[in-house]
């Protein structure tokens, strides 16, 4: 494993790290999902994400119960707050009153007395961005985070959030928007601005849902057990990849693999560790051989020419409009 700063925060963090987003709680039983944080631990994957909403915050339960007994000052646990964890019409946004609740139920599941990252999980247009900015500098202030972070936030919304944490004296340190080689919207606004700042990516689905592993053949069955065949939130988000003419370029992608010496999954997670803004790539897992496979991605450099063919290959049908960040901002509350 290696590890990167995020940002130009001092905080260090693997460079793979192990997220649990479809899988704990949902996907996967808990013995299997102990298995893989076992197998991340044992690959030196000391970064750990989750969310309060992951499994309806069953997510955060079982990965505190995972890494019960490990030395807490060895790993860096990041958690977020925004989407609906219950039925009440405060338990949803960036009111100070959800993030409030929300940090102390989120330390109990995952029983620790802090997180190191605090992210909002997406953008409030609902709440004053001062209102959401104070509240999260009591929990800094309070010892309840280390360290500040955003989720799906435009250029724009992150520019303004870091100046209010430099007037308030807390580290918004971290983004963490959806990369991969077919989704690079974030290159045109988002990462310009974050170097600027001194902010790092922590960037989710670099396999794109595993489409770039290149299970997922043109014309072909979807593969049993797959994420495009889950119903508890997948096959959702893995739909838009799923066009023959994606599936067709990403099969062009494997000599390229072969040449670097890695698997698919391997050079689509290296891809976006190539970007210097990226202080993490977040892998998911429902076995922990896959774990242990795309932990490998870990300190590869590629060449520049096979990246360059890469992009080639993939520039007609990769996402690169900046506008798809802005979109993700909620247009009503949750």
């Amino acid at each position: 494993m290696e590890y990167r700063h995020l940002g130009r925060s001092g905080l260090v963090i693997s460079e793979i790290a192990y997220g649990n987003w479809l899988t704990h709680g949902s996907q996967v039983e808990e013995d299997a999902a102990l298995e893989c944080v076992r197998a991340a631990l044992d690959a030196g994957i000391t970064t750990f994400d989750t969310a309060d909403v992951y499994a309806e915050t069953r997510a955060e339960s079982v990965l505190g119960r995972a890494l019960k007994g490990e030395r807490r000052e060895g790993l860096e646990i990041f958690t977020k707050v925004y989407w609906p964890t219950g039925p009440g019409k405060n338990d949803r946004g960036l009111s100070r009153k959800h993030i409030m609740e929300s940090i102390d139920n989120s330390l109990r599941r995952l029983q620790t007395d802090y997180v190191d990252l605090y992210q909002a999980h997406r953008f409030d247009s609902f709440t004053p961005l001062e209102e959401t900015m104070e509240a999260f500098a009591d929990v800094v202030h309070s010892g309840k985070a280390h360290y500040i972070g955003v989720s799906e936030w435009s250029a724009d919304q992150i520019r303004a959030a870091h100046r209010l944490a430099r007037e308030l004296r807390i580290p918004l340190v971290s983004s963490q928007p959806q990369y991969s080689m077919l989704w690079r919207v974030i290159e045109g606004e988002v990462v310009p601005t974050c170097e600027e700042l001194g902010i790092g990516q922590i960037v989710w689905s670099p396999i794109a849902q595993g489409v770039l592993s290149g299970k997922y053949l043109p014309g072909g069955q979807l593969p049993a057990g797959s994420r495009a065949t889950d119903d508890k939130g997948g096959a959702g988000m893995i739909g838009g990849f799923l066009r023959d003419e994606v599936l067709e370029r990403v099969q062009l992608l494997k000599p390229l693999a072969d040449e670097a010496g890695l698997t698919m999954a391997q050079f689509a997670v290296a891809w976006v560790l190539n970007n210097s803004n990226v202080s993490a790539a977040i892998v998911g897992a429902s076995r922990p051989e896959q774990v242990a496979e795309n932990a490998k991605a870990a300190g590869v450099r590629l060449d520049p020419a096979l990246v360059a063919k890469a992009d080639e290959i993939l520039e007609p049908v990769a996402v690169t409009d900046p506008a798809r960040t802005r979109a993700q901002t909620p247009k009503q509350r949750p």
